[in-house]
């Protein structure tokens, strides 16, 4: 899960648009997984099954530059990634909260050890 917290107005951010991509082993390119738009909460639940949510390298693109100007501000970035390595201790639930300006951001993840019944 992902939340995306808005920091100028200090509310949840609605219909940012979130990517999700997995880095391929061999040759180190990306392979786009998902893509929607936060919720009304700022939230997005179930971007992968779990038996597509194997170990990994991850990366998290939250494309901020549009829902910055839409709120008629001048954003510095045109994207924030958030890259990770996921389940290189058996199978985990991530959560990942992430509070957004448009000159900064901050991200932290709340991760549960390895669940019961998963290699």
């Amino acid at each position: 899960m992902i939340k995306v917290v808005d920091g100028v107005r200090g509310i949840p951010a609605p219909k940012l648009s979130v990517k999700l991509y997995r880095q391929q082993k061999e040759n180190k390119s990306w392979d786009l997984l998902f893509s929607n738009v936060t919720s009304e909460e700022g939230e997005i639940h179930n971007f992968i099954t779990e038996e597509e949510f194997v170990e990994g390298i991850y990366r998290m693109e939250l494309v901020t530059k549009n829902f910055w100007i839409k709120l008629g501000l001048t954003p510095f970035h045109e994207y924030i990634d958030v890259v990770f390595t996921a389940n290189d201790a058996g199978h985990r639930h991530y959560t990942i909260a992430m509070l957004v300006t448009p000159y900064s951001f901050s991200s932290t993840a709340v991760v549960t050890g390895p669940l019961e019944g998963h290699k």
